[in-house]
């Protein structure tokens, strides 16, 4: 079993489509953009924000920054807790923990979200650390989302640490350090994604998940 654990946020520990896609909603109608069918949004889970509204509604950098803005105004009060945890993630972490690993968390959902949504649903207490994206951009990408958390955490050796994540982000993003990537299939991302991006397993549960984990199972 690997000492370090990375694991990503929405579509990997929890379900976000309810609070995310309300408040991609929301900040597209201050631009007179009416979403009816909210499935259409769920390109949004997962990649930084800026990138999402530019490439799905061709916005500006300077729209697509305002449109963040009324994002949060929804997203910070209310959206954030419109969501649940998988089942099984809390059994998962303590497992991880009782076997001695370190769970740490890798997320492009800023920091302060990511802690807040944690101590939320009682699970701040199972992460060696969160590490988060940053409000103004100096840290959104999830390569640079896990370089802090390497940096952070004081990983030397990477063959130590492993990335889960529900989209090609993390795989790829892990990649670039050496990190080995699990797919998790019940999220976001599809099988196909996960494998393309160099998934050296794919979970389609949580309970396969943990066989990857706590037995080094291939899948």
């Amino acid at each position: 079993m690997k000492q370090n654990i990375l694991f990503d946020l929405d579509g990997t520990i929890t379900d976000p489509f309810e609070g995310i896609t309300k408040a991609v909603a929301y900040a597209l109608r201050k631009f007179g953009i009416d979403i009816s069918d909210r499935t259409q949004l769920r390109s949004f889970i997962g990649p930084p924000l800026r990138d999402s509204f530019m490439r799905d509604f061709s916005f500006s950098v300077e729209q697509a920054d305002e449109a963040i803005r009324y994002y949060r105004e929804y997203y910070s009060k209310t959206g954030i807790y419109e969501c649940y945890v998988y089942d099984g993630i809390e059994s998962l972490f303590s497992l991880l923990c009782e076997k001695g690993a370190r769970i740490i968390m890798a997320t492009s959902k800023p920091e302060p979200f990511a802690v807040e949504l944690m101590r939320h649903f009682g699970l701040d207490s199972y992460f060696y650390r969160i590490v988060g994206a940053s409000f103004d951009y100096s840290r959104a990408r999830k390569t640079d989302v896990i370089g802090a958390a390497i940096e952070e955490c004081a990983i030397s050796d990477i063959g130590t640490a492993v990335m889960v994540g529900d989209r090609e982000f993390d795989i790829r993003g892990a990649a670039s350090f050496g990190m080995a990537g699990i797919g998790v299939s019940y999220g976001y991302g599809s099988r196909e994604e996960l494998i393309a991006a160099g998934a050296v397993s794919v979970c389609e549960s949580v309970a396969q998940l943990k066989d990857v984990l706590l037995f080094e199972k291939a899948l």
